[in-house]
């Protein structure tokens, strides 16, 4: 387990994304805009018009992600994550009208319908990076540089 507190300043920045825009690769650009290193993204919501998501295949390690893709009109009730060392890591959750939902990792070229809108807390002053575990073989969140 890693654990660490922080009680130290805060800033909240807030990003809109228009239609057309990528959502995954418009939250990239705010971070690299903001010079943000590490933070969380506490809120999202908006449309999607294409989504493009992983989640895993099966419960022993290695993990084996399985990408899929969504092209349909979506709500997104949520996305949220940490940004470690400038790169995040994000999850959402995504439904199709009042039929179904599903939740995954987040990846590049989910493109938004109508709007999207995320809410980022950065707190530099926390230092944290992800540590490859050679024997899981996955990266694991840790304290930084």
């Amino acid at each position: 387990m890693f654990s660490k507190s922080y009680s130290g300043a805060l800033e909240v920045v807030v990003v809109g994304i228009a239609p057309g825009e990528m959502l995954l690769e418009t939250i990239e650009a705010a971070i690299k805009e903001h010079g943000i290193q590490n933070g969380a993204v506490v809120s999202g919501i908006g449309t999607l018009k294409v989504a493009r998501m992983h989640h895993i295949e099966h419960d022993h390690f290695p993990p084996d992600d399985r990408i899929f893709i969504i092209e349909k009109p979506l709500e997104v009730s949520s996305i949220s994550g940490i940004i470690a060392n400038g790169k995040p890591h994000l999850h959402m959750t995504v439904g199709f009208r009042d039929e179904w939902s599903i939740a995954g990792h987040l990846e590049p070229g989910s493109e938004v319908l109508y709007l999207a809108e995320a809410v980022i807390l950065r707190f530099d002053a926390l230092k944290l990076d992800r540590h490859f575990d050679a024997e899981r073989r996955i990266s694991l969140l840790g304290e930084g540089h």
